[in-house]
């Protein structure tokens, strides 16, 4: 299989991934009450961490591999 293509589908599946938390982090502060602007600065934070964390799991990997 190519590598490029093994990247793009890692690539594309952590940012459905990222976008599944962010909108799930934004219904629950939602439904805990927070107003429309707290909600979604709450899932564009769980967004950004999400993405963040693959990152640096990317990193770790790409040094151990190598």
């Amino acid at each position: 299989m190519n590598h490029i293509a093994v990247v793009l589908l890692t690539t594309a599946l952590v940012v459905v991934l990222a976008l599944l938390v962010g909108a799930t982090a934004g219904v629950l502060a939602r439904l805990d009450g927070a107003t429309y602007p707290a909600a979604l600065c709450r899932a564009g934070a769980a967004f950004a961490a999400v993405l963040a964390l693959a990152a640096a799991t990317a990193g770790v990997l790409a040094q151990l591999l190598i």
